[in-house]
């Protein structure tokens, strides 16, 4: 099977999912905690962690980036997940749009902005101020609502650098153990150097559990995540489906969702990643959502790169990357239109090869 279900997946949404119109956005945002070394490998260095997101989506949409000369990659050289995603985009013709809820550098393609900020580094002060957050927030709960009246489901994918440490102190912030359990986009995760972030972030904060979601976005998160929130919860108001692409970083979405109190329905909600990532031994992604959202919904896809005929390629099923731009949720929704593991994979490498032909020789 192409596509695994876990949980309480509804028929429903997965009918909704393979013939509906579809609309995919990425929402993209930058931290400063990704400048710790270390934290993340979302760049080939910790200062090009800040154009990763804004290359991402450039080249999701346009095939080619404008804020660095080519698509990023990780130190060694591994593509963004954004080459599958594009990938799956040119395959299902399903439109796509760019939301920033904060980012350092901007991408030099159209978006639709929440008017908010980057995030700050966590450890030495609040991540954003509160009146930042709000706004994110209200702004995207906007937006949500024009999406959700104007589709049938809504595929919400991201792109932050240390966004899964982030993730983890939100959902610690509001009382979820999720010490350890995070994802990376490192086959070597590293958990201590995070979660030594994380407590260091939470003792400056001085509260250990907060009662306010934004709160706890405002003192120890970033902005990607609240803005995912409030696009959900608009996109579902109006009546329409929310498909959240991602990882382990869509469990701290979730979190704050589960308290603010918003009906988690696997009629309306359900969460898709990949194979890499869910069963990755160095995180615990369904642990996660079976103890935030008891009646969890989520698609797995069993797409597999080990057959390609390139090693960076080959290297997704060697543990790196695992997830990010919305991979998981658009090979999900790929697989259930009918096309097949081996269409994507030559679309995926054609698109790999137009990479390499666009770099400047030396």
């Amino acid at each position: 099977m192409s596509v695994k279900f876990v949980g309480n997946v509804s028929q429903r949404f997965v009918d909704v999912l393979k013939s509906g119109d579809a609309v995919f956005v990425v929402v993209i945002g930058t931290t400063d905690t990704s400048l710790i070394p270390g934290i993340t490998i979302a760049g080939a260095s910790p200062e090009l962690t800040h154009y990763t997101p804004a290359a991402d989506v450039e080249f999701l949409i346009d095939g080619k980036c404008y804020v660095i000369p080519t698509p990023p990659v990780t130190p060694d050289g591994k593509p963004t997940p954004a080459l599958i995603s594009r990938a799956c985009i040119l395959l299902t013709k399903i439109p796509t749009i760019v939301v920033n809820s904060g980012c350092r550098v901007l991408p030099n393609i159209p978006y639709i902005d929440l008017r908010g900020m980057p995030g700050r580094d966590i450890r030495t002060g609040n991540a954003l101020d509160i009146e930042v957050c709000r706004r994110i927030f209200h702004n995207a709960i906007n937006v949500g609502k024009f999406l959700g009246s104007n589709f049938d489901i809504v595929i919400l994918g991201e792109s932050i650098p240390a966004g899964t440490t982030t993730a983890m102190a939100i959902m610690v912030a509001l009382g979820f153990n999720a010490w350890g359990r995070v994802s990376s986009a490192s086959p070597n995760n590293p958990i201590e150097l995070k979660c030594r972030v994380v407590r260091e972030a939470i003792r400056r904060a001085g509260v250990e559990v907060f009662e306010d979601p934004l709160q706890a976005v405002s003192a120890v998160g970033d902005p990607v995540h609240i803005a995912l929130a409030g696009l959900t919860i608009g996109i579902v108001d109006s009546g329409c489906r929310v498909l959240l692409a991602g990882g382990t970083q869509m469990c701290a979405v979730v979190s704050i969702l589960r308290k603010l109190d918003f009906n988690l329905d696997p009629e309306f909600l359900e969460i898709a990643t990949t194979r890499w990532l869910v069963y990755d031994r160095q995180s615990d992604m369904i642990g996660l959502l079976s103890e935030i959202w008891n009646n969890y919904a989520l698609l797995i896809s069993e797409f597999s790169l080990s057959e390609s005929k390139y090693p960076g390629l080959k290297a997704y099923d060697e543990g790196f990357v695992k997830e990010g731009v919305g991979m998981g949720g658009m090979l999900v929704t790929t697989l259930l239109r009918g096309f097949s593991k081996s269409e994507i994979l030559s679309k995926v490498e054609e698109e790999y090869e137009k990479i390499f032909k666009s770099v400047p020789s030396e």
